[in-house]
Parts: C-alpha cells; structure tokens; sequence
C-alpha cells in the first residue's frame, strides 16, 4: 500500500520535529513548509499526491485561514486540519465555515495528530473492515435461520436484518461483499417463496398464525388509533419497500418522531389493484366483488381498477366504528393534485381521519420500464433509492407533512399497499389473447408454464380471488423471475431484465412497511 502523504505548514516547522519523526515511524510521508505560499505551491506541483494538510492558523505572509480558502479553489476535496493557538470562537467559525476536516490546539500532541489523521485518511478504510466483518460473522447466522422452518415474523426480521446490511454495505462501498449479500437474498427469497407456497392459502383461513395482511391493515393498526381530539393521517406511498423507508426515515424525522416500526403482508398479487382495493375495502378482493360488484372490475375488464377507494374506505369506517366519525381522502396522481394538496392541507386538519394516497413512487417503478433516462437513473438497487430520497425529500407530500407537522398531536402512519422487485431471470409462459400482460403475475385460460417458478392457483377462490372465467387460474412469479411469451422473446427479455416489477412472491414485494409516528 503507498504511503499517505501529510503537507504540514507552520512557520515554527522546525519545533515540529519529534511530532513529525513520530509520523515517519508510523510509515507516513510528511512534506514540511514554513508559509502559506508554498503550501499552494506544493499542492499546485504535485496534484494528487498529497492526503491531508495540516495548516497552521497563524503564519506570517498569508495566513492559515486565506491559505484555506486557496486550497479549496485548488483541491476542493482536500482534508484540512487546521491547527491554533487561538481557541476564539469566532477564529473556529470562519475556519468550521471553510470546510475544515478537522481541528487541534497546539501545543499538538502526536497522539492526537495520529488519531485525526486515521479519523481522516484511514477512516473509510476502518470502516469498511469493521462492516465486513461484522457482515461476516452475521452471514452464517442469517444462512442458518433462512433454511430452518421461520414463521412470518421471523421472515420479517431476517428480511429486515437483510436490508440493514444491504444499506451499510452500500454505504461502506465493499464491492466483494455487497455480491456475497445479493447471493445470500436470492437464497432467502427462494426459501420465503416456498414458505409463502406452503402458508398463503391457510391464512386466509385464519389457519398457522397469519400475520396482518391488506385487508386487515386498517383495521389493526391504523383505527384503533383514531381519536375524536386529534388528527390521524394515514399516508400511502405506493410501492415503498422497507429499504426505501429506512432511507427517507431520516428526513421524516426532523419533523416526526417514530413511535413503531412495524411491517404487514400484502397478499397476492402484490398490484395495486388487488392490494390498495383490499386495504381500503378491508375485504379480500373476491369479497370486494361480490359485495361491490359496480365497483370491481377484473383484469380482463375494461374500466378504472382503482376509482372507488373513496368508496370502499367509507364502508369499511361505517362497519369498523359504528359511530360517525370525521373523515377525507385525498388521491394525488399528478403534479397539479400535488400542488393542491399542499395549498388545502390544513383544511383538513379538523378531521379525526385523513387518508392519502401518493402515487409517485408506482409511477417510477413502471416508467423504468419506458424512458431510458428513469433507466440510468435507477439503474440498480441503490439508485433507485437514492432516487426515491431526492423525489421525496422536494416532493409536494414532504411540504404537505411538514405543514401539517406544526400541528399540536398529529399521529402518522407511513404504509404502503406492496413493494417491488429487481427481475432478472424470465420464465417463458404460453397463454390465449385474454391472458394478462403483467410481468410477475399472470390470470388466463389454459396457462403453460414451468411450475418451478410460479404458485399457481386454480380455484382463484382458495385465494380469495375473483374468477373471471370458469377455467381462470392465476399463477405468480417466485423470487426474481418475470413472465414472458415465446413472442420476441429474447427482445423482451432485454427490455424488462433488471427492471423494477411487481405482482409475484417475494421479500421485497411481499413484507412492506407501516410507520407510526408523532408529530414532535
């Protein structure tokens, strides 16, 4: 490894030498000069050789804090240790003020200097090691609890523990072990798809402990916290998985404190459609048909899939509370129903309940697919996070939030109606002209497919499903695959792999947050 090259400017440089020969033993490289002048002619003649600067505040000629300010137009990222005698507060703004990495008070112990400059150059690389290894000594752990029988809150907790290190990985930037990860996920989502397989159809009998799913979410974990003295705001991000919480959790911090972190199942298919519906109906989508039957239409059907959550919202409220209680429901699908929202929100405040559905984050998801630029901006796992925090950090719901947030006593809860998943792998299936075009779901007559890759559903009504035809079957994609016809196959198989899909069986798309938090 080469050494780390230190640039140290102090007109006193030659009191300077047992602190400088103490940093040579450790095996760094330092540069001495006595003005700032040679500082920046240093840096200037030797671009990309030097680590860090040690900059004395007080030299004659130019001093530290000009020095400074030359050195950043130079080499912007340079770290810089700024070190005094003076310990005036407004002397540490102004040098805090130019980006200064980090600062010491002479006299300088070695000690002291060894510690900033391992905080500073050997930093990244610390950390790194640390987070590997930890990984590491967690891999087997996480290997061991994925192949032993779990039931869904431990599913829960193991994709949790899978997401914490796919994050720290990311941050840390170590390659080798974020593709040991990707691995260790697809294994896990190959054991969850058949746990799921084994215990779907069960739950929706009340059978093997299910865990909360769509139709329950409301009722369960948003209701009983309605109250008649304050305002509860139910927020729907569409298509937010757990990883895209924890990554927007700390810009929703600044203004609300988060009192649980909690998770639900969505069933089958994860879509809009089938999910949101059920979330609002609080029914499962066969239930939904038969007791709505104006307000439900198949895949096959032509017609809005999700024009009546208002509706179903208002029935369910009618069954759950019996009482009348205050309440709205705002869609936002556009820009301008954004703006809207931002500009009426406190109008809403006298409600004890107020639902929003936010339907930016589905929009992206599906339009990945169609516009080359979304597909190099959200070109992988960690982009599409990235971008999902800078959309939300300058979106019109974040405005709304934080208006709202200087109400006394809100309580929040951030949920969603499914994930999504990054495909890779397609799965070839032969189907007639009525057969559905999604990608991670399938409903049609006389399907052909390779059973290993799919959970098939005959009778649609085990799974509390409609039946648009008397032979339908539904079928959902495992793990990463998606659906294709033989048709231009290789074609579309180049489209659609390695984009954002949902509908079938997996972590991502299945185990999906609900947040519940106090305005501060």
């Amino acid at each position: 490894m080469e050494k780390v090259v230190i640039l140290w400017a102090d007109d006193e440089i030659s009191i300077l030498k047992p602190q400088i020969m103490f940093l040579e033993n450790k095996g760094y490289e330092v540069i001495t000069v006595s003005n700032g002048h040679d500082a920046l002619d240093e840096i200037e003649g030797n671009p990309g050789k030097i680590d860090v600067v040690f900059l004395d505040e007080s030299m004659p000629g130019i001093s530290g804090l000009d020095t400074l300010d030359k050195i950043k137009q130079i080499a912007p990222h340079m770290p810089v240790v700024m070190i005094t005698k003076n310990e005036e507060e407004g002397v540490m703004e102004q040098a805090i003020g130019s980006k200064i990495s980090d600062y010491l008070i002479k006299p300088v112990n070695p000690l002291q200097v060894l510690s900033t400059l391992r905080k500073l150059v050997d930093g990244k690389r610390l950390v790194q090691e640390e987070t590997s290894m930890k990984y590491q000594q967690e891999f087997r752990h996480i290997l061991n609890e994925i192949n032993n029988s779990m039931d869904a809150a431990q599913w829960a907790a193991i994709y949790k523990k899978i997401i914490h290190w796919e994050l720290q990985l990311d941050e840390s930037k170590i390659t080798n072990m974020q593709e040991i990860l990707a691995t260790q996920k697809e294994t896990a989502n190959s054991e969850f798809s058949k746990f799921i397989t084994k215990n779907y159809l069960d739950w929706l009998d009340n059978k093997n402990n299910p865990p909360v799913m769509s139709h329950d979410l409301l009722r369960s974990m948003v209701f009983p916290d309605v109250k008649d003295d304050r305002l509860t705001v139910f927020l729907l991000l569409d298509n937010l998985r757990y990883d895209q919480w924890k990554m927007i959790e700390p810009i929703v911090s600044r203004y609300y404190k988060v009192e649980e972190e909690e998770y639900f199942y969505a069933i089958l298919p994860t879509t809009t459609q089938y999910s949101r519906n059920s979330i609002f109906a609080g029914m499962m989508p066969s239930d939904i048909e038969k007791n709505y039957p104006d307000m439900w239409y198949n895949d096959n059907e032509r017609g809005g899939k999700n024009l009546h959550e208002r509706d179903f919202l208002g029935e369910q409220i009618k069954r759950v509370f019996r009482k009348p209680i205050k309440y709205d429901y705002i869609k936002v699908t556009t820009t301008e129903n954004g703006k809207a929202m931002v500009d009426n929100i406190l109008n809403y405040s006298h409600n004890n309940l107020l639902c929003i559905v936010y339907n930016f984050i589905d929009m992206l998801s599906h339009a990945r697919t169609e516009m080359e630029i979304l597909k190099e901006l959200a070109g992988d796992e960690k982009a599409y996070r990235s971008l999902t925090v800078s959309w939300f950090e300058h979106s019109p719901i974040w405005e709304a939030l934080k208006i709202l947030s200087e109400q006394k006593n809100i309580q929040l809860f951030i949920g969603t109606d499914h994930g999504s998943i990054r495909v890779h792998e397609a799965s070839k299936v032969v189907g007639d002209r009525e057969t559905t075009t999604n990608l991670r779901y399938k409903v049609g007559r006389n399907l052909q497919y390779d059973k290993r890759d799919v959970f098939d559903l005959k009778k649609p009504e085990d799974g509390k499903l409609p039946r648009p035809n008397v032979s339908s079957t539904f079928i959902f994609a495992k793990g990463d695959k998606f659906f294709l016809y033989p048709n231009n196959y290789n074609h579309f198989n180049n489209y659609y792999s390695n984009t954002f899909q949902h509908g079938g069986i997996s972590l991502e798309e299945i185990i999906v947050p609900i947040i519940k938090l106090r305005s501060r």
